[in-house]
């Protein structure tokens, strides 16, 4: 696989380790959040409300971003990203105390990102083959090409809490990520984790691809472990998630 200056697809888009000033970096992750939130809104994810990609602060480690409660996938952008604290308080991009978020994005996230300090950001939504797939409660195997990034690499959220009205509930949700770049949360869906928004986003992306597989071939046969290893090598780095991104975003705007 190509180095990534070496990628004439991806002229013009800053390396996946560019380094950036603290402010350049906040503005960075929360452009990459709201594109998240857009392509989920281009699969048709996020119709009810339900979801959400969060983007740690690079500066204020314990807060982190999320898109403003009421505003539609479709219409994220950076200006409409909000800041979380670590008690649930909201304030919008100037720091003026502002509405609210989805109830379980702060829920889930606050706790996600606590536990997990290398990572930068989480995405979850309710989707068409993720989430019936999740009733099964049973790990992704390796049927398909893009499974291989995940069969060694996920874990099970084994528990009834779907709504997640509590902090507590988000806290069980981290115990089970433990350090797994993929989580399935039983009767609920697939929540994806990174050491980047893109990766993060990414991901999910990617592990919704494999569910449908799974569905729709719940008897396939898989590949040897073995197989599944050599797979794995290119497909489960970050770099492969960031690739899949700039693939992703660059449908979007066209």
């Amino acid at each position: 696989m190509s180095d990534d200056s070496e990628y004439p697809g991806f002229d013009g888009v800053e390396p996946m380790d560019a380094v950036r000033s603290i402010d350049d970096e906040r503005q960075h992750r929360k452009e990459m959040a709201a594109a998240g939130y857009r392509i989920f809104a281009a699969q048709r994810w996020g119709q009810l409300g339900d979801g959400h990609v969060s983007a740690r602060d690079p500066e204020l480690l314990d807060h982190f971003w999320l898109l403003d409660w009421g505003v539609p996938f479709r219409s994220a952008t950076a200006d409409r990203m909000v800041l979380v604290g670590p008690g649930g308080e909201v304030k919008d991009a100037d720091g003026n105390s502002t509405g609210a978020v989805n109830t379980a994005g702060y829920n889930i996230h606050a706790p996600v990102l606590a536990a997990r300090p290398d990572i930068v950001s989480a995405a979850h939504t309710h989707t068409q083959f993720g989430t019936p797939w999740s009733a099964n409660v049973e790990p992704l195997r390796a049927l398909s090409q893009e499974s291989c990034a995940f069969v060694f690499d996920q874990a099970m959220f084994d528990d009834e809490e779907v709504e997640v009205l509590s902090i507590d509930g988000g806290k069980r949700i981290a115990a089970a990520v433990g350090d797994a770049k993929l989580c399935i949360l039983r009767n609920h869906g697939f929540l994806t984790v990174g050491t980047s928004v893109e990766a993060a986003v990414a991901w999910f992306v990617m592990a919704e691809r494999v569910a449908e597989v799974h569905v729709k071939a719940p008897d396939g046969r898989a590949i040897s472990d073995e197989a599944a290893h050599i797979a794995a090598a290119t497909l489960s780095p970050e770099h492969a998630a960031w690739r899949v991104f700039q693939w992703l975003r660059r449908s979007l705007d066209t």
